[in-house]
């Protein structure tokens, strides 16, 4: 029944017939299946989950649609979200991946710095809450940044890991203390992708991809800082993104408080060695 409904959203964006004759499993993914369907000479990829995921799915697709509205970075094109009795799917252009060129990269920096400048507005969240990954991220707008992030971002991943028994450190210190860390930056907030590391880009014919957004709009450099956490992109793409942006004085330091953020989520899913990886950060950021 699910796959039926699949063909009719399909027929139905095309406005012609569209009959699945081929489905292969695409792996990569930890959390939902994903599938790339063909038929007609047409590819499509889908993802697949329980109906508990559906909401995970529609932030996913309201998040891809508010990229593709910049006019700046390219995206998969959403082409449905739906239910059936048993799976909630979203379905995706196939989009077929390869290396990106050194110039590939440095595009790919210019336009992330073009989707940072053109989408700037007064108020730091979103129109609704999202995830990261499986994590729930709330995004109540706020017209602090410091407020923002040190309370919607910190604050909440440490009650987590409280309700886990986890403790970081006491909480109403460490919001106290990123707070008054990010006071001083004064900004516009501009919109992110929110999870920017290698695994959730791509490149089709040098062109350059973002998929598994956790849009919000927040500081740019929480983009720039996160895809340094698992290792760094390409020189060339921050050359690119820095021929459009002047790299700002302080950078180094608020990249560690930025991305202890996307830490503590990782000692939320996974627990171990994260764990103490979060410790030392914020004794390293205690230290700022």
């Amino acid at each position: 029944m699910m796959w039926h409904q699949v063909e009719q959203a399909i027929s139905d964006f095309q406005q012609d017939s569209f009959q699945i004759e081929s489905k292969q499993v695409v792996s990569g993914g930890d959390i939902s299946q994903a599938y790339c369907i063909s038929g007609q000479n047409q590819m499509y990829f889908v993802k697949i989950n329980d109906l508990t995921f559906f909401d995970n799915f529609r932030a996913e697709a309201l998040a891809l649609n508010s990229l593709a509205l910049t006019n700046t970075v390219s995206t998969p094109k959403v082409i449905d979200l739906g239910l059936s009795k048993a799976h909630t799917y979203l379905i995706l252009e196939f989009v077929e991946f390869s290396q990106g060129s050194d110039r590939a990269w440095f595009d790919a920096g210019c336009q992330l710095a073009q989707l940072h400048q053109v989408s700037r507005q007064p108020m730091f969240g979103f129109e609704d809450n999202n995830f990261i990954g499986k994590t729930p991220q709330f995004n109540r707008w706020q017209n602090n940044w410091s407020t923002f992030f040190s309370e919607q971002r910190i604050g909440y991943q440490l009650e987590l890991l409280a309700e886990k028994q986890i403790k970081i450190a006491d909480i109403d210190e460490v919001v106290a203390l990123v707070h008054n860390l990010l006071k001083p930056r004064k900004l516009d907030a501009c919109l992110l992708h929110g999870d920017l590391w290698r695994g959730n880009i791509g490149f089709s014919q040098n062109q350059f991809f973002l998929y598994d957004p956790a849009c919000y709009y927040g500081d740019y450099e929480t983009d720039l800082a996160m895809t340094e956490l698992f290792g760094a992109f390409p020189q060339a793409f921050y050359q690119g993104y820095y021929s459009i942006t002047e790299k700002e004085p302080g950078y180094e330091k608020r990249r560690d408080i930025y991305n202890f953020y996307h830490i503590l989520n990782h000692a939320n899913i996974f627990a171990g060695s994260y764990i103490d990886q979060a410790k030392q950060m914020l004794r390293s950021i205690a230290q700022l």
